[in-house]
């Protein structure tokens, strides 16, 4: 077809994989919504629920941290595991990310937008 732009010539292959990506886009964001992940803190006292795609679903939280005296303790609590639940949906985000890209072919740490 366009012989001097050598494996870029192939415009429908090229169109293929495009289409190709985008369903794989399409069922790693589905997929991202089923993967749970749980953050804790105060050694499992409370304990956030997310998904991969870092929406909070749950929240756990041992009734012996409820004294009034600690109010602040437990607020830090929650918020610390909401973060690490935060945290660890991104990471998983990008692991399943990297098994999209390694699986097309294209350059390991490559940024898709999300």
């Amino acid at each position: 077809m366009l012989k001097g732009l050598g494996g870029l010539g192939d415009m429908a292959g090229m169109m293929k994989k495009a289409q190709e990506m985008q369903t794989r886009m399409a069922e790693m964001q589905d997929e991202l919504s089923r993967i749970v992940v749980i953050g804790e803190s105060g050694a499992g006292l409370v304990r956030a629920r997310a998904t991969a795609k870092g929406e909070l679903t749950g929240l756990e939280i041992d009734p012996s941290i409820f004294v009034a005296s600690e109010k602040e303790v437990v607020e830090d609590l929650i918020l610390a595991a909401v973060k690490d639940a935060q945290a660890k949906a991104a990471e998983r985000s990008q692991s399943e990310l990297a098994k999209l890209t390694e699986g097309l072919g294209l350059p390991a740490g490559m940024k898709l937008p999300f």
